[in-house]
């Protein structure tokens, strides 16, 4: 298995790629039938092009690609007589949308990717599904939670937890408290903006409603976030629920410690993608969120997680010396077993059709992949597929997302 991390520029290339990579993906996420199979006659030595369009900078980029690398080396010394290989290109979206869908086409188009994992956000995620579903291949992300994007095409798959997954723990805890209305406080994005619904009838189901809604733009500053904090403070509201991402609330709970909205009366619950952060943020915003409530999914222990987290510990630091505080949280279990469902998908493959279809003289992705696409719309198939963090239900409707019921707060 080999990473590369260049920069590319485009060039007419044009070819048709198989559509069977897609269905044994999807099929090996579900445990791939042995019918499959038998339809495929393998040949050696193949290999499969991956685009991994992450934020290769940030702390969730970096922790996925040491899972992808220790995924890589894991899988293949496991099953050292598999005939295929994937091969990892890796482009930096450098924390922009823009950035995310330039790689993203770049790698359909020059480099003829057979996947992409990523890419890392949720907005990243709306432009780039697009590309592969024009395209015909997979786009595969362990990071992008939105549920909004769940539903959009066959071709993009969350190997992450959709965030409307955790709406009902949330709500409990909301009910045991007999708390009747909350403030919410969410980020203005894609990631703040999908959850909203899910929450708003989780909450209805016991009988708690949103007295106040506080949108704050994810390039706020403390300025502003002390403005919104005040204004709260004189309501009579003293349950938050929030939902923003790491960076927003390395701003925001200092500036609700510094108007003391932490003290006896107040409660504030933040949601998993926060929780799974949170050994990662500064210490002064850890100090600044003691006696924060918060719920993440609960993955039960094994002999083979540990072993999988010492390991990985050891070449994160590797990788990364500059960076201290670092945990394989869900993203980097959900990056690892990622390329494990990849790989089996490859596997399962054998060999790749040549292409039917040779234009060097167009640029338009739909016409670069006109193989025969199997329908998943209306599909909706339950199965279990055992990953890293244990034995999880996935849920196919069209595209397919990881579904886990327990959570831990």
């Amino acid at each position: 298995m080999s990473i590369q991390l260049t920069n590319v520029f485009p060039k007419p290339i044009i070819r048709m790629r198989s559509m069977h990579f897609f269905a044994m993906l999807s099929f090996s996420l579900l445990l791939v039938s042995p019918l499959i199979s038998l339809l495929c006659n393998a040949q050696t030595n193949t290999t499969f092009q991956v685009g991994v369009v992450l934020d290769v900078d940030s702390l969730v980029g970096r922790i996925g690609l040491t899972s992808l690398s220790l995924a890589a080396s894991d899988f293949y010394s496991v099953n050292r007589n598999y005939s295929t290989r994937l091969v990892l290109h890796v482009r930096d979206s450098r924390r922009r949308v823009t950035g995310a869908a330039a790689s993203a086409f770049l790698l359909l188009k020059d480099t003829e990717v057979d996947a992409i994992i990523g890419p890392q956000s949720s907005a990243q995620a709306n432009f780039v599904i697009g590309l592969g579903d024009t395209a015909n291949v997979p786009i595969i992300s362990f990071s992008a939670t939105s549920p909004s994007l769940h539903p959009q095409t066959p071709f993009f798959v969350q190997t992450a937890l959709h965030d409307a997954a955790q709406v009902d723990s949330i709500a409990a805890v909301v009910k045991y408290f007999g708390w009747s209305q909350f403030v919410l406080v969410y980020e203005d994005s894609d990631y703040g903006n999908g959850i909203l619904p899910y929450l708003s009838n989780a909450f209805q189901e016991v009988n708690a409603r949103v007295s106040y809604r506080c949108v704050i733009p994810v390039s706020a500053n403390e300025d502003f976030i002390l403005k919104e904090l005040y204004k709260m403070k004189t309501m009579q509201t003293r349950v938050f629920v929030v939902h923003v991402s790491s960076s927003l609330a390395s701003k925001l709970f200092p500036r609700v410690k510094e108007a003391e909205m932490l003290s006896e009366g107040y409660a504030w619950i933040v949601t998993s993608g926060l929780m799974d952060l949170f050994y990662s943020l500064d210490s002064n915003v850890t100090e600044s969120m003691q006696g924060v409530l918060g719920v993440k999914p609960l993955v039960p222990g094994s002999r083979k997680l540990k072993s999988t987290t010492v390991r990985w510990k050891e070449k994160f630091s590797i990788d990364n010396p500059n960076i201290s505080r670092a945990e394989m949280n869900l993203y980097g279990l959900w990056a690892y077993d990622t390329f494990w469902a990849l790989a089996t998908a490859a596997e399962k493959i054998g060999f790749k059709e040549p292409s039917l279809l040779e234009n060097t003289n167009s640029t338009c992705l739909s016409q670069k992949y006109h193989k025969p696409v199997r329908n998943f719309y209306g599909q909706c198939v339950r199965r279990r597929f055992e990953g890293s963090v244990g034995i999880s239900d996935l849920l196919i409707m069209g595209n397919s997302s990881r579904r886990h019921s327990k959570y831990l707060t």
